[in-house]
């Protein structure tokens, strides 16, 4: 009887489960779409039960249109959207609030109180102080809920990221644990001592009681009794750092770069954490064991979400996969330069009030010039955040892993191999989020040997080369970073 791992994969606009052969294979996939509430300008939430319910209802029918019962799944394994927070009552599981989403800036101004300690607060967590993370989150529910922080504190609440979330639902809140990446991702722990951090704590003045505990990537964390008493949960990991797994960046110096919602670029740094000068976030990769490894990342708020945008905002395409054809109707975006920061600039700018731009129109200006200038945006995005990689870690790229919906589109990733200078590997499988997290899990349960065996299963479908000269990518990174000065003149 053939055994699967089913991964479920947990992220900002859908939630997905597919089932993974051993040959690291996805088999049969479900997928639900999930809402994003926008309550006021700059906010983003979604309602946690709904995202339960997604979960439920995307395991059933993967293992319907598979014709198999959990019988035949050797282990569960779960990867998420990170930074998003949910807070709910203990005893009966009952969110208090919405998730509030990573993207969301609400607690902008909440960061802005503890400016001053953001060296601070960076040498503890390897993070900035930003709405981006969990933390002040959890200090907006507490000041816009009442009781909440009263009831926090005297046990009765808990607080998760989406990984917490799911899996106390699916312990039936046996189990309140996350995994390290996760916790990495909060502002709270500290990622050198590899503990929530009493300090942190007492400056944002958030009780212990509420949080989780910590535990490995790859790691047996009970069974999922919601649905039976046998089949267990063997990896937690966040969405990034299970890509970074599925991308098989196993070694120091291995670059990925996940083209979803946002562009999230991971750079494996070893078994030593680098401190950035440059705006990156100094984050642990995995951990396997008793191993811990880092990574760098840098984070573009916007990516694929400049597509959605072109679809659903200016309504000049019907399908995100429309954009390549109509940027195909022109050679070059001929001077059209667009700067898609709409809930501000990530790595490595970390402006949150910049409103996003386009430059350089005039009357001979088609929708085809943005649709092509849209997709540069994205590639120059990335380049921004690998610029200043190397300058941190100290290396040069020659190659790039991709994934996410966005790499179907070949103009945009070959103008990222060309504006690189770089060679960009797309992988047989774009799931490498639930490809890595099936690893994960598969390593805890013993459905693999060890990472040689997951090293054998490596398929690379599609190489691009770079044809852009170094005058021709010098002048238009010139003009981009122009731009995004401008930009930031303009709030």
């Amino acid at each position: 009887m053939e055994k699967y791992i089913l991964a479920i994969d947990q992220g900002t606009t859908s939630t997905r489960a597919l089932l993974y052969n051993h040959q690291g294979e996805a088999t049969f996939k479900a997928m639900r779409e999930v809402k994003c509430l926008f309550p006021k300008s700059g906010y983003v939430e979604s309602n946690a039960i709904e995202i339960w319910i997604s979960v439920v209802d995307v395991i059933n029918e993967v293992l319907i249109k598979a014709n198999i019962d959990f019988t035949q799944i050797d282990s569960i394994a779960l990867t998420n959207q990170r930074e998003t927070t949910v807070m709910w009552e203990k005893d009966s599981g009952k969110p208090v609030y919405n998730a509030i989403v990573w993207q969301s800036r609400q607690s902008a101004d909440i960061c802005a109180r503890y400016e001053d300690k953001k060296e601070y607060i960076q040498a503890k967590t390897g993070l900035l102080i930003n709405p981006y993370f969990s933390a002040s989150k959890i200090i907006y529910i507490f000041e816009n809920v009442p009781s909440v922080k009263e009831r926090a504190k005297r046990g009765e609440i808990l607080f998760g990221t989406i990984d917490s979330w799911i899996l106390y639902r699916l312990s039936n809140g046996k189990v309140h644990n996350t995994d390290i990446t996760n916790a990495s991702r909060t502002l709270l722990y500290n990622i050198y001592e590899h503990r929530w951090d009493d300090d942190l704590l007492k400056l944002f003045d958030i009780p212990r009681a509420i949080l989780p505990e910590v535990k490995p990537s790859s790691y047996d964390y009970g069974v999922a009794s919601y649905f039976n008493d046998y089949t267990h949960i063997h990896a937690l990991a966040g969405d990034q750092h299970a890509a970074l797994f599925g991308q098989h960046c196993f070694n120091k110096g291995d670059f990925k770069n996940t083209y979803g919602t946002g562009c999230f670029m991971l750079l494996n740094t070893g078994k030593t954490p680098i401190t950035s000068q440059n705006g990156l976030l100094t984050t642990i990769a995995w951990q396997i064991g008793d191993e811990i490894t880092y990574a760098l990342e840098g984070s573009v708020f916007v990516g694929g979400a400049a597509v959605q945008w072109l679809r659903d905002g200016l309504k000049i395409i019907r399908h995100a996969y429309e954009s390549e054809s109509l940027a195909l109707e022109v050679n070059d975006s001929e001077g059209v330069v667009v700067v898609p920061s709409f809930v501000g600039l990530g790595t490595p700018y970390w402006d949150d009030d910049v409103k996003g731009a386009i430059f350089g129109l005039t009357r001979a200006t088609k929708k085809a010039h943005i649709a092509r200038a849209t997709l540069e945006a994205i590639a120059f995005e990335s380049k921004d955040v690998i610029e200043v990689m190397k300058k941190d870690a100290g290396i040069d790229i020659k190659e790039l892993r991709v994934d996410g919906g966005a790499t179907a589109n070949d103009v945009l990733m070959q103008f990222q191999s060309d504006i690189l200078g770089a060679k960009i590997l797309k992988p047989t499988s774009l799931e490498t989020t639930s490809l890595g997290a099936s690893y994960l899990a598969g390593l805890s349960s013993h459905f693999y040997r060890d990472i040689k065996e997951i090293v054998s299963l490596n398929k690379i479908a599609k190489t691009y080369t770079p044809k852009m000269s170094k005058e021709e990518i010098k002048r238009r990174y010139d003009l981009w970073l122009l731009a995004i000065k401008a930009t930031q003149t303009f709030k």
